[in-house]
């Protein structure tokens, strides 16, 4: 039963892509479409935001990087396109797309080049060998982070939103959820067992403790 006089406020779900595929799968199980609905429910559920109204999850990731690259050491070139990674994380984004109440905000890959492990220059050895095959790409996210700060500032204010729930363990969006609260917003913040700054909790309003296991029960 509703508390008397109580009125219910807008709620956003804003969710780091990157940092839930961390935190709900893993190399061996990558996260995929069953791990995003489950942490939406647990959210929905929680007993702060079951008697408001949803008015959107916002998705924020990359797209997966379509190029070519040669691989140096005479190692080929390598269409990272066809790489199953690019491919789940298509078949994800397109899922995700079908999915009610749920907005894609969309960021880009980009190609820094090639690296090597640092597993592999943790040696003794004076010399090291290094093939093709040791080579890693280094690849950056660009315009996700930029995507989360604009859209809690518009559902801000714009008074789309009274409440937004934000899936991260980033300090980056402090200024955004410093804004956010100065316009008169609630910030949750749902870290999933991640350890945080202090300076996170200090401009949160209510940190989630919901752990990973705790979603993962739920599909």
């Amino acid at each position: 039963m509703q508390r008397p006089f109580f009125v219910p406020m807008n709620y956003a779900i804003l969710i780091d892509a990157g940092f839930l595929k961390h935190k709900l799968g893993s190399a061996a199980q990558p996260m995929g479409l069953n791990e995003v609905r489950a942490l939406v429910t647990s959210l929905q559920s929680h007993p702060l935001l079951a008697e408001h109204h949803l008015h959107r999850i916002y998705y924020y990731d990359a797209l997966p990087f379509q190029g070519k690259e040669t691989v140096p050491l005479q190692g080929g070139v390598r269409d990272f396109s066809i790489s199953p990674t690019a491919k789940r994380q298509e078949q994800l984004l397109s899922q995700i797309r079908q999915e009610p109440f749920f907005a894609v905000r969309a960021g880009e890959l980009s190609f820094e080049g090639w690296g090597i492990p640092l597993k592999l220059l943790n040696t003794k050895q004076s010399e090291l060998t290094i093939k093709a095959d040791d080579l890693r790409p280094r690849i950056s996210q660009k315009g996700v982070d930029m995507r989360i700060g604009m859209d809690m500032a518009a559902l801000t204010l714009k008074h789309i939103a009274q409440i937004l729930v934000l899936v991260t363990g980033d300090s980056d969006f402090v200024p955004a959820m410093k804004f956010a609260r100065r316009e008169g917003a609630t910030v949750f913040v749902v870290p999933l067992g991640h350890r945080i700054k202090d300076v996170v909790r200090e401009h949160a309003d209510y940190v989630f403790d919901l752990l990973p296991k705790d979603v993962l029960v739920q599909h």
